[in-house]
């Protein structure tokens, strides 16, 4: 598929990403690492100032002015050639109702990251701008050979971008959770289960009929997993699924018996089983473009 169009384009040879920190402070010792390794993947880096804080509330990396401010100049700045999140942990969501949308749909540059980064990319999937739900570096990046591996793999997809055609990741092996026999084209939306149950009842909860819906989530055990799937389903946002795409649910018990209760009924096809998400391997996943799951191939594929 080498003359197919690009839907997300690579990134130049000399790429600078900006990193920010919308949601959550570093670790100790993370941030330090963080442009050494950008170097070791070739890229250049700018650290926006909300990811030295000081930190506010206790748990988000800079007041929310700081981060809005960082996020908006970061898709401003035309040196910049993609946005990149220091971490997760919280914040994205006190921004939603300030951040500029007309700024965002200008910008073409994508948006990386995932977990508390689900905020931000479903507010740029309404703005017609996919994204790429993938590793960050001062929470994956540094984490061993694995985590390395996974910054390895976001590199080299963000120098090679996506065309149409190009398959997702891997072929998966089978899983109980799987369902369907006919592929379906849909739009990929999604990311972290618990944050997206959080903008039910808010004007940023996407509509989910006729996507495709990518779930992951960390440390939920599955009496949680249920109630969070049982809110969506009585705000009726399970209702129209074109399809489900399951990444990782890990540092708890398996959900799997939940998953499948829930799933199941749909009628729709479902992939389990996606190395996307909290545990490793993290691979990077686009949101926000349309994409062919094929529940028999077990596989996923960019199609426009």
């Amino acid at each position: 598929m080498t003359d197919a169009p690009f839907l997300m384009p690579p990134l130049p040879a000399d790429a600078c990403l900006g990193v920010i920190a919308p949601a959550g402070p570093p670790r100790d010792g993370t941030l330090a690492q963080v442009v050494p390794m950008m170097a070791r993947l070739g890229f250049r880096t700018r650290l926006y100032p909300s990811c030295d804080g000081p930190t506010a509330l206790g748990h988000l990396a800079a007041d929310d002015d700081q981060r809005l401010a960082d996020l908006q100049a970061a898709f401003a700045d035309p040196s910049i050639d993609a946005v990149i999140a220091l971490r997760g942990g919280y914040g994205c969501m006190r921004l939603l109702d300030r951040v500029d949308p007309t700024l965002w749909r200008e910008a073409i540059k994508p948006l990386i990251g995932y977990s508390d980064l689900t905020a931000l990319h479903l507010l740029r999937d309404a703005c017609g701008r996919p994204g790429w739900h993938a590793p960050m570096p001062a929470s994956d990046w540094h984490r061993g050979d694995a985590g390395w591996s996974d910054a390895m793999a976001l590199a080299q997809r963000l120098r090679a971008g996506l065309r149409i055609g190009d398959a997702l990741g891997p072929s998966l092996p089978a899983h109980a959770l799987n369902r369907g026999v006919a592929p379906v084209e849909a739009r990929l939306t999604g990311g972290n289960l618990a944050v997206l149950v959080a903008l039910m009842g808010t004007p940023f909860m996407p509509d989910l009929r006729g996507t495709v819906l990518f779930l992951e989530d960390v440390a939920e055990d599955p009496y949680r997993i249920d109630r969070l799937l049982c809110q969506l389903r009585l705000g009726g946002h399970l209702n129209g699924l074109a399809g489900v795409l399951l990444g990782s649910f890990s540092e708890a018990d398996s959900p799997d018996e939940v998953l499948a209760d829930y799933l199941g009924a749909l009628g729709v096809p479902v992939l389990a089983g996606w190395p996307s998400g909290h545990a490793t391997p993290n691979l990077p996943l686009p949101l926000g473009i349309r994409v062919r799951l094929d529940p028999v191939a077990r596989c996923v594929t960019a199609v426009g």
